[in-house]
């Protein structure tokens, strides 16, 4: 799982305050980020810190060598591309501790070596809206935890995918030899869909809960007036385990980030890392954690359940009452297509139409892909 290095962390519910010494020369710093999962395509990202004048452009590290290595020997060497470092790990042994090892400029980076963490599945994800006015919270309930007795962490990551709809359908269009509108279906497509990938990593602690078992914890909201919600959206939330140490770490990034503005505008040093350098006394930030597996759970939301704010959009359709031929034919070379053909001439009244470009008619024009995601026929949340 890639942490994504210019975010900053949304974070709820249980999370404790992180008090961050900011020092205010610390640019030119190796980062690096990424965790070690089983079974999985694993990705680790190495970048440096910019001064703050440097406009936020993101300096990826490429030509070093990393790879995973494992207590029992295991090595996996990665393959660079533009400071993204991939490479496939098959099933992690429990038993096993498991580090990072980087070779750059001269110099030998390692991560603490660690057992890596089992993540229960997750139990409930759903939306909540207190108020019709409120937006739509997204709230999570791992299983029961493996570990009762004592303090369990957790990181959050999701996908979203909701579905998109033309400002305008058109079931017609106008026949040139007829000289009238004339009906025709799915000359556009009905809906589309979209995705993105959620901005924020969330962290939580269980130390605030019964049984150290979370239940009904924040980790995002939606806006009650964003179209991801006017219609159905689904959201696909990652749950992996994480030790106290990375959850620290996030903690104390967040706090950076609000304080500097940005975490490469400079990111201080003051943060803790389980990556340190063998062959100097150079500093680096990051924090790699350990996975034997993570656990995804999808979820549904429908707009009809909660109370959705839709904008007021004035008719942008171009109306034009009793229009001639030649009209049509002009609107017809200049783009646009028939929306409307509403004829009374025969019981004394008039004929109108409205006419609407393309990318009024069309999804694919706000970005929307066409073709249906498998998983969107599933009447229920799945957890995998």
């Amino acid at each position: 799982m890639i942490l994504c290095l210019i975010l900053g962390v949304t974070l709820s519910g249980c999370i404790e305050e992180f008090e961050a010494d900011i020092p205010t020369d610390d640019s030119d710093l190796l980062v690096v980020e990424g965790t070690i999962c089983s079974s999985q395509q694993n990705i680790f990202t190495l970048s440096r810190t910019q001064a703050i004048n440097s406009h936020g452009i993101l300096r990826m590290v490429t030509g070093a060598k990393v790879s995973v290595h494992g207590s029992d020997g295991s090595e996996y060497r990665t393959e660079d591309n533009y400071g993204f470092y991939s490479c496939w790990i098959g099933a992690l042994d429990p038993e096993v501790e498991y580090y990072l090892h980087i070779e750059y400029d001269g110099e030998v980076y390692e991560s603490v070596p660690q057992k890596p963490l089992r993540t229960e599945k997750i139990a409930d994800v759903r939306g909540v809206q207190n108020t019709p006015e409120s937006d739509i919270d997204i709230l999570v309930t791992p299983e029961v935890p493996f570990h009762a007795d004592k303090t369990n962490y957790y990181s959050w990551t999701y996908d979203e995918t909701w579905e998109v709809y033309p400002d305008y359908t058109t079931n017609m269009y106008y026949d040139t030899t007829l000289r009238k509108g004339i009906f025709k279906m799915h000359q556009f497509p009905e809906r589309g869909w979209k995705d993105a990938t959620g901005s924020t990593i969330m962290v939580g602690a269980s130390t605030n809960y019964e049984g150290q078992h979370i239940q009904r914890l924040k980790i995002y909201d939606l806006d009650h007036s964003n179209e991801r919600v006017y219609y159905r959206y689904s959201g696909l939330v990652h749950q992996r385990a994480i030790s106290k140490a990375e959850y620290e770490y996030e903690l104390a990034r967040q706090q950076a980030d609000s304080e500097m503005g940005g975490l490469f505008t400079p990111l201080p040093s003051a943060l803790p890392s389980n990556i340190h350098c063998l062959t100097s006394s150079k500093h680096i930030i990051g924090f790699v954690g350990c996975a034997l597996n993570t656990s995804d759970y999808r979820f549904f939301l429908n707009a009809d359940d909660f109370s959705i704010y839709y904008p007021h959009q004035e008719d942008a359709r171009q109306w034009f009452d009793d229009p001639s031929d030649a009209l049509c034919r002009r609107l017809l070379d200049e783009g646009l297509f028939l929306c409307i053909w509403k004829d009374e001439r025969l019981s004394g009244g008039k004929l109108e139409t409205a006419w609407a470009y393309e990318h009024q008619l069309d999804v694919r024009y706000k970005g929307a892909y066409i073709e249906e995601p498998d998983f969107w026929s599933l009447t229920e949340n799945v957890s995998y």
